[in-house]
C-alpha cells in the first residue's frame, strides 16, 4: 500500500516489533532503548533529543530512567503534546514529566523544551516551539525518539481520529481548540514532526486499548492515528501488557 504525497510506504507492520509483559517489566525496557538510541546520537556527536507524552506513558516510563546509564549533560527534551494550561496544572504534561523524572536528573534547565501551554495567544505558541525544534534539530526536524501513549480511540499526541490535523502535513507543530476530551485547547506535535522520528516507542495497557492496537498492527487500511504515527520509516516498537496486547495473534 503506498500513501500519497510524503507519507512514504506503508511498512509499519514489517518493522513494528512488539514486546508483551508487565508494566514493570516494559518500563525496564523502555529503559534499555533510551538507553541504546542515546548511546547511538551521542557517538554521532549530536545530542539525544527525546518527546515525552502525558498520562499513563509518562507516569509509568519515565521513572526507569532515572537511574539509566544515560549522559545527561547531552540530553534534550521535548514533548509530544501539552494542553494548553499553566506549568504547573495538574492537567499539564510537563508538571507530570518534571515531578516523576525530570527533577530527578541532571539535564540543564536549557536543554529541557516545555510547550507554553501557559502563552494566551496559543497560535504564536505553537510557532514559538516550531522555531525550538528547527533550531535545535535542524529542517526537517528529526527526534532521535518519541515516545507514545495511546488512547482507547486510537488516539497519539493530541491528534484525534478524524480530526483535521491528521491531514497537516505542512508542520511540525499545531495547536487545537477542538480536542474531543477535556481540556479542548492544546498543542501537539504533527504526524510529520512524529514520522519522522528516528525511533518511536508505543506504549499501551489495558483491555480498553486491545482493539485499536489490533487494527493499528494489523489492519493495512487503518486511519486510526496511532496506525498513521506508525507508517513511516522508523522503527517501531510498541511496549503492551497482556490486556493491550489480547487481541493481537
Amino acid at each position: 500500500m503506498k500513501r500519497d504525497g510524503e507519507h512514504g510506504s506503508f511498512n509499519r507492520i514489517m518493522l513494528a516489533q512488539v514486546v508483551v509483559q508487565d508494566v514493570a517489566g516494559l518500563a525496564q525496557d523502555f529503559a534499555r532503548l533510551v538507553e541504546d538510541a542515546a548511546r547511538h546520537a551521542i557517538a554521532g556527536r549530536r545530542p539525544f533529543a527525546m518527546a515525552v507524552p502525558g498520562g499513563s506513558a509518562a507516569e509509568s516510563l519515565l521513572p526507569a530512567l532515572i537511574p539509566a546509564a544515560i549522559d545527561w549533560s547531552k540530553v534534550a527534551v521535548f514533548w509530544v503534546d501539552e494542553r494548553m494550561v499553566p506549568a504547573d496544572d495538574p492537567q499539564s504534561n510537563y508538571r507530570l514529566a518534571k515531578s516523576v523524572f525530570l527533577d530527578e536528573v541532571p539535564i540543564p534547565a536549557e536543554q529541557i523544551h516545555r510547550m507554553h501551554g501557559d502563552d494566551p495567544v496559543p497560535g504564536e505558541a505553537g510557532a514559538a516551539y516550531t522555531r525550538i525544534l528547527r533550531e535545535k534539530l535542524g529542517e526537517p526536524a528529526r527526534i532521535d525518539l518519541v515516545l507514545l501513549g495511546v488512547g482507547p480511540d486510537g488516539h497519539v499526541a493530541s491528534l484525534f481520529p478524524g480530526h483535521r490535523l491528521l491531514r497537516a502535513w505542512d508542520r511540525d507543530v499545531a495547536v487545537l481548540s477542538d480536542a474531543p476530551k477535556p481540556p479542548p485547547r492544546r498543542m501537539t506535535l504533527t504526524l510529520r514532526a512524529i514520522t519522522a522520528a528516528r525511533k518511536i516507542v508505543v506504549f499501551a495497557t489495558g483491555a480498553a486499548k486491545a482493539e485499536a492496537i489490533q487494527d493499528a498492527l494489523r489492519n493495512e487500511d487503518s486511519e486510526l492515528p496511532l496506525a498513521l504515527a506508525t507508517m513511516g520509516d522508523a522503527p517501531v516498537t510498541f511496549l503492551l501488557d497482556p490486556d493491550a496486547a489480547s487481541k493481537l495473534t
